[in-house]
């Protein structure tokens, strides 16, 4: 499975440009599109799945073009959006029994055993006869995801995938698709969440503003940013100064006055020790010094 994406770009009526030339290819596996909200992600989304069409640039899915074989790539695809809605009238069951049907298991013997199946994997078979619409917004979330995996799709794309899931069913979901990985699958994970990324997927790429600023690996990502997020102590005083100069992560009261993490280039004097970078703050990094290059800010 291959996934080719060139010099794609979306815009809007009105003149707003969601999207700018971007170029990606993706294979089989976890891939991880990350970005802060507006970066462009959903509308990339849309266009993957056959929802919108784009106004320059071209997809194609192994070797289909995503225009001329709409409905062949539609059939292998998966997908849960961040605004997910069914049908309120059927019990939780029922809309994956339907849901099954849209994905091609067409007899009601191995529809009913996946029904059964995925109801049981995201922690929904105890409410199998509730109605849909009295679940919680969590186990909407699960029901989401379920519907998205029914059918075993080639190709999976989950916007903002643990939106509303708590710590133990993102794990869960996690572990879901870690194991349909290890298959020939590609699964795209869009979400401005770092931990959707850096626990699952070995390829990324990062949008910001509509436009691919980073494509690779969340490593070489991380790697980016080291020499750059510091921890620093400092008195309260110092920490008001600090507030409109630097990007800081985490505060912890002390009994000086406070333990920060900070994002930047340099410390400009502050006794401070460099910290070993992670994602979410190569992302921070990443993110910052991209806004202060556009703003002709010092980087």
């Amino acid at each position: 499975m291959n996934i080719s994406i060139s010099n794609l770009s979306k815009i809007y009526k009105g003149g707003h440009r969601a999207l700018k030339d971007v170029s990606l290819e993706i294979g089989p596996g976890m891939y991880g599109l990350l970005g802060p909200n507006g970066a462009g992600k959903s509308s990339l989304m849309k266009i993957l799945v056959t929802l919108m069409k784009s106004s320059k640039g071209s997809i194609s899915v192994n070797g289909m073009d995503l225009n001329k074989h709409r409905a062949e790539i539609r059939a292998m695809l998966g997908y849960l959006p961040q605004d997910f809605r069914f049908f309120g009238k059927l019990k939780t069951w029922e809309f994956l029994d339907y849901s099954a049907s849209l994905a091609g298991l067409t007899q009601r013997k191995i529809r009913n055993e996946a029904v059964d199946q995925w109801l049981d994997n995201v922690g929904l078979y105890d409410v199998r006869n509730r109605m849909a619409n009295k679940l919680s917004g969590g186990m909407k979330r699960r029901l989401g995801i379920a519907q998205a995996l029914i059918g075993e799709p080639k190709i999976i794309i989950i916007d903002e995938p643990t939106t509303g899931l708590d710590p133990e069913e993102r794990i869960r979901f996690r572990n879901i698709l870690s194991d349909i990985s290890q298959k020939e699958v590609i699964i795209i994970l869009s979400t401005h969440i770092v931990g959707d990324i850096s626990s699952t997927c070995k390829d990324m790429a990062l949008l910001n503003k509509g436009e691919v600023v980073f494509n690779g690996s969340p490593e070489d990502l991380v790697n980016m940013s080291k020499g750059k997020v510091w921890h620093v102590s400092v008195t309260q005083e110092q920490f008001t100064k600090m507030k409109d100069e630097y990007h800081i992560i985490t505060t912890i009261p002390s009994e000086m006055g406070w333990d920060l993490e900070v994002v930047a280039e340099n410390m400009n004097g502050l006794p401070a020790e460099a910290v070993e970078p992670n994602l979410e703050h190569a992302y921070v990094y990443f993110i910052e010094y991209l806004a202060n290059q556009s703003k002709g800010l010092p980087v």
